[in-house]
């Protein structure tokens, strides 16, 4: 009987801080393992700075069409740009023209 009251004290004497510690392992492990913890947080910093490179990039090639197309609007037509994109479309060059075959896959700009 006196090993029985010896274990059941035992229990109960462990119950609290065996609780205790299951939640603060718990805890632990989400704020490093979870959804929201600090290794997705990484992952999430590194997504980031990836769209923040893509827009980057994005925006610049916007901006080189806008520098083109503004010389095409009706306000202020450039002649020069006006010629270039209709010789372009219609695969013309006028006879004065110096004309430089580009390998396939090169960029022109």
């Amino acid at each position: 009987m006196a090993f029985r009251t010896w274990v059941n004290r035992a229990a109960r004497a462990a119950a609290p801080p065996f609780v205790f510690l299951t939640l603060t392992a718990y805890f632990c492990w989400s704020a490093t393992q979870g959804d929201h913890g600090l290794i997705a947080y990484a992952q999430r910093q590194e997504q980031l700075k990836a769209a923040e490179t893509e827009l980057a990039r994005a925006e610049a090639d916007r901006d080189g069409w806008e520098r083109r197309v503004a010389g095409l609007r009706s306000n202020r037509l450039d002649i020069d740009a006006v010629d270039e994109r209709a010789r372009a479309m219609l695969n013309l060059a006028d006879p004065n023209d110096l004309v430089v075959l580009w390998p396939a896959g090169k960029k022109l700009y």
